[in-house]
């Protein structure tokens, strides 16, 4: 039951905290939760509770009880379990007090054991048997709040209870006095049981996951290298068809805690709750890719050695025509290349569209003698356009090369012909540089989305400086959920 909780807590059940303070400080990454998505967390939430509670164990009942004619029996009920519910109709709605979520119509099956004994004077006399009882028009309902509570998010359960309408009993066994003795003795027992019972159950799962809210880390591990920001931000937007909330959303080094810089004013217009076809929208804005860049910048790794080019270029023969100098002083010498980013690459968020520019060294180094000698760097400003796609709930990418200008930064083997160097440094780019960025942008990075959920159809749109992933929602868990309770509602009733 605690994913689907969880699953509910981060799609809906979020009320402002009317005693913070605005922070100021924005998210990044925004989640909308439409009526669609809403639905779908309803039901599931549902569905979860319903498989958590059952078989739910009943404590005994016993009475005396006067019966015409007879006297004065002792009754007893045992091994009372709840082995079935079915909510036929539900529906979450907001209000000023936080999410108020109803399931009505409700009905619930359980079963019991009966026994009873009778003793005058002259004789002693019990029997025992079973009894089944349906429960009709069960309303079971929860008014639930989350604040914001310094980036973690803290569950509030306001009011829960259970009201059931009516029952009705049916006594294997025993004489017809017995029926009416049963009904007359435990009705309205086994009624409040149930209602006890239940909103118990609803305290108990609550009480367990504001528990594990305080426990969600506010770092999420992408690898060894960087990490997530997914701190809660700011007061979340409440409608009464969706639900907006920002988490920090920056990168940061995987052993850092970082806290955003930037200074946003909060923008309404660009999510699309009301109306969205999907159940979720997620927006990332143009600031969280720089910031991972950022962090691979400045953790030394946008390096690297260029060996996966023509093996021509490895060798200052392959060069005699375009740096004839470079050959005449280190003639069928090996060859190094480098290429250094020497700043972080800037990312545009535009229209349908993300634009980069990478500014980078590559530096020729020559082989000689066991030696590395350094010879020239050329300064390249790479410019490239990326597209973004969906990997089950990673959001990843691919690049491809625009176009670049290249110029001589220093050299210790005299001017270099750039027309002709830059042809070749084309090659390089096509063969090299741009695999290999793709090779790693494929895998791309984690989207915030609860355990256990997998975006499924979804669809990306650049717009605004902001990259927005719209998508439906499935939950990998849920026909084994449904098995499993079916096979226990079967198990228990035969």
């Amino acid at each position: 039951m605690e994913k689907a909780i969880c699953f509910m807590v981060f799609s809906f059940l979020l009320l402002p905290a009317n005693t913070l303070v605005e922070s100021h400080q924005e998210g990044y990454i925004s989640g909308v939760l439409s009526e669609k998505g809403l639905d779908f967390a309803k039901d599931l939430l549902i569905e979860k509770a319903v498989s958590s509670m059952v078989p739910l164990h009943l404590p005994d009942i016993e009475k005396s009880v006067k019966i015409p004619l007879i006297g004065k029996v002792h009754l007893g009920l045992s091994d009372i379990v709840i082995y079935s519910v079915d909510f036929p109709s539900s529906s979450v709605e907001t209000g000023d007090s936080g999410i108020v979520l109803i399931a009505s119509g409700a009905t619930a099956n359980l079963r019991m054991k009966w026994k009873y004994s009778y003793k005058n004077w002259v004789i002693t006399i019990s029997d025992h048997g079973t009894a089944t009882v349906e429960v009709l028009g069960m309303e079971v309902g929860l008014n639930a709040a989350i604040i914001n509570e310094e980036g973690t998010l803290k569950l509030l359960l306001l009011e829960h209870g259970c009201h059931v309408k009516d029952i009705s009993i049916n006594v294997d066994g025993g004489a017809s006095w017995l029926y009416q003795g049963i009904i007359d003795a435990f009705q309205g027992k086994i009624v409040s049981s149930v209602e006890d019972a239940i909103a118990k159950n609803i305290q108990k799962g609550i009480t367990k996951l504001d528990a594990k809210l305080q426990s969600i880390p506010k770092q999420l591990h992408v690898n060894s290298v960087v990490a997530l920001n997914v701190t809660f931000m700011d007061d979340p937007l409440l409608t009464n068809s969706s639900v907006e909330l920002e988490i920090n959303g920056l990168f940061n080094g995987a052993n850092e805690i970082s806290v955003s810089n930037y200074y946003r004013k909060r923008s309404h217009n660009f999510l699309s709750g009301n109306g969205l076809a999907k159940m979720v929208e997620i927006s990332l804005h143009e600031k969280v890719f720089e910031s991972a860049t950022s962090v691979y910048f400045n953790g030394d790794y946008m390096h690297w050695t260029v060996d996966e080019i023509p093996e021509s270029l490895m060798n200052t023969d392959g060069w005699r025509n375009i740096i004839p100098q470079l050959y005449e002083k280190y003639p069928d010498d090996d060859m190094n290349l480098h290429m250094t980013v020497t700043s972080p690459p800037i990312i545009q968020v535009a229209d349908h569209d993300i634009n980069t520019a990478i500014y980078a060294d590559l530096i020729f180094k020559v082989l000689n003698s066991d030696e590395v000698v350094p010879v020239a760097c050329v300064s390249l400003v790479i410019n490239a356009s990326c597209s973004a796609e969906i990997h089950r709930n990673n959001l990843a990418g691919s690049i491809r090369l625009i176009d670049f200008t290249a110029s001589l930064a220093w050299s210790n083997i005299g001017d270099l012909h750039m027309q002709l160097v830059q042809a070749e440094i084309s090659t390089i780019l096509k063969t090299f540089f741009m695999p290999y960025l793709n090779l790693h942008l494929r895998d791309g990075f984690p989207l915030p989305v609860p355990h256990g959920f997998t975006l499924q159809n979804a669809e990306i749109i650049q717009l605004d400086s902001r990259v927005i992933v719209h998508s439906d929602l499935s939950y990998a868990d849920r026909h084994d959920l449904l098995t499993r309770y079916q096979f226990i509602s079967s198990g228990l009733n035969a």
